[in-house]
């Protein structure tokens, strides 16, 4: 049956992964050519070629109600659902150097319990100058590294997000541990635990920093792009409701699944239930070498398959056993193992004139899981069906 399968260079197969992925798209249907090619460039974007594998932890995919489904983007870098900490720092920063920070902008607090009184104007002067110098100091800590852009995962206290603002460091609080990562990784950058810590081999680099607002919802987040390591990206969609945007992160995420199937292995079958049926007819005929009681089985295995293109054939408002018979006497007549069921009412029951494929990978496991599912019933004595409820 291997002679069956067709092999593909995954170099030069991009017009068959944008065909194999905008199949997906069912609910999103009117841009399913657009988030296919996003996908398909995610993919690649992460993908190690060499190795033949794919870390979707990579990409990262952010969704944002409001607009339309036509924005959503691919950003080659990150994309967090932040903004500056005080409004008047600046929107666009180019050739940043970033500092990725998991301590806080905050005086330390004793462990234990304490209590101060404040009782003239000269004290509380005091306590003041002790604070601001604190931060202060955690400020110029920043910069002498050459820190443009400070990045933290806790907050800041007011005074120091005002001395930010004044000594011109842009700086963006609680940002989310999984995006921190995702920044290190993407700008090259060390996630930084205490200010002493802090030098200049550890700041990340990127390309644009930038601050976008949307529309008229005042919403904004924080572009990082051109990073120093591109193998992370973001896939932002946009959607007017909710359950649109889950909706099409689901399909993407199918996508991306079936595009990284592909890079690691380049096999793919065509679809439409064309493989099932050829390999019902080929498992049916091997029946035939066995004498005794095993042929029954294998043949059960070739009916099983059928069912396939049958629930097809159903679900496509086609008479189910007379479409599977004419589609298999079509395939043996004609000895070609591409005709299956003709879903889209195209006219034609040959799979590659449709451009419909599976990855051989995806063919592959929902056999072999079926097999075990059937296997590990059979090893049982009671089973419960859903009749005795």
């Amino acid at each position: 049956m291997t002679g069956r399968f067709v092999i593909v260079g995954y170099l030069d197969c991009l017009h068959m992964l944008y065909t194999v992925t905008a199949t997906l798209f069912c609910s999103v249907n009117r841009c399913k050519r657009s988030l296919a090619e996003i996908s398909v460039k995610a993919v690649l974007a992460v993908a190690d070629l060499e190795r033949k594998d794919v870390n979707l932890d990579l990409i990262k995919v952010e969704g944002k109600v409001g607009g339309k489904l036509e924005d959503t983007e691919l950003i080659y870098g990150i994309l967090v659902d932040k903004e500056m900490s005080h409004p008047q720092m600046p929107k666009q920063i180019e050739d940043a150097k970033i500092a990725i920070l998991t301590c806080p902008f905050e005086p330390p607090k004793p462990k234990t319990k304490h209590k101060v009184d404040i009782d003239t104007v000269e004290k509380f002067q005091t306590l003041r100058k002790q604070e601001q110098q604190y931060f202060d100091n955690m400020v110029q800590k920043c910069k002498g590294v050459g820190a443009t852009l400070v990045i933290c995962q806790w907050g800041f206290d007011d005074e120091a997000n005002h001395l930010l603002m004044h000594r011109n460091l842009p700086a963006v609080r609680w940002v989310g541990g999984v995006e921190l990562e995702l920044i290190a990784i993407a700008t090259g950058g060390r996630i930084v635990p205490r200010f002493e810590e802090l030098t200049p081999e550890k700041l990340g680099k990127a390309g644009l920093v930038r601050e976008k607002a949307f529309g008229t919802t005042k919403d904004r987040m924080l572009y990082v792009e051109h990073c120093a390591n591109s193998r992370a990206v973001t896939i932002f969609i946009r959607g007017g409701n909710k359950m649109m945007i889950e909706e099409t992160k689901r399909s993407i995420h199918d996508a991306l699944c079936v595009a990284r199937n592909l890079i690691r292995n380049n096999s793919i079958v065509y679809g439409g239930g064309s493989s099932e049926i050829s390999c019902s007819i080929s498992v049916e005929a091997a029946a035939d070498r066995y004498p005794g009681v095993e042929q029954y089985a294998i043949r059960a295995f070739a009916d099983a398959l059928d069912s396939v293109p049958m629930s097809l054939a159903e679900n496509s408002g086609l008479q189910p056993i007379e479409t599977l018979s004419a589609v298999k006497s079509q395939q043996i007549k004609e000895n070609n193992p591409y005709c299956g069921i003709d879903c889209n009412d195209a006219g034609t029951n040959d799979m590659r004139e449709q451009n419909v494929f599976e990855t051989l990978i995806g063919k592959q496991q929902q056999i072999l899981l079926a097999t075990q599912v059937v296997k590990m019933i059979l090893k049982i004595d009671d089973v419960i069906s859903p009749s005795d409820f």
